[in-house]
């Protein structure tokens, strides 16, 4: 399992016109909703939500990434985005977000969920990377750059 295996076509969307943290999360759950893994997306907004209130998922380098360990999908689910306009979502460090990654994974995938947590913000931390998203005019630019920067990276 890999990002770019992960997304397709359908669950990247860029250049989004919004201006709250919480049209972010309503968008990025609109995308998701009709994926064939989602069994109850109001159980995952539900999850995702109390996640979010634990604890802001604006990791920082302008990126948030949304998540949640929950029996409402029945693999892991990936979304992209990026964002017309800066926006604040309490990211850690403060500054706001152009990027956002939204991941759900089942609970009992909890090895599988860190592992792609945590290459999906050593990927997007690298300004390089990041940039390169920011700029992307196309899905199938964001997929390319997935593919070619996981190539040497083992599957999860």
């Amino acid at each position: 399992m890999k990002i770019e295996g992960l997304l397709s076509e359908n669950t990247i969307v860029l250049d989004l016109d919004l201006t709250s943290k919480s049209q972010v999360i309503e968008k990025m759950l609109s995308i998701v909703a009709d994926h064939p893994a989602v069994r109850n997306i109001g159980q995952l907004k539900e999850d995702v939500l109390k996640r979010e209130h634990e604890m802001s998922t604006g990791i920082g380098k302008q990126i948030a990434l949304p998540h949640a360990k929950t029996e409402a999908v029945s693999e892991p689910v990936l979304a992209f985005a990026t964002l017309r306009d800066d926006i604040n979502f309490d990211a850690i460090d403060n500054l706001p977000v152009r990027i956002v990654f939204f991941l759900a994974t089942p609970e009992t995938m909890l090895t599988e969920h860190l592992k792609l947590l945590g290459r999906i913000t050593r990927l997007a931390g690298r300004d390089e990377v990041r940039n390169r998203l920011i700029l992307s005019t196309s899905a199938r630019e964001v997929l390319e750059l997935f593919r070619h920067e996981e190539k040497d990276l083992p599957a999860i």
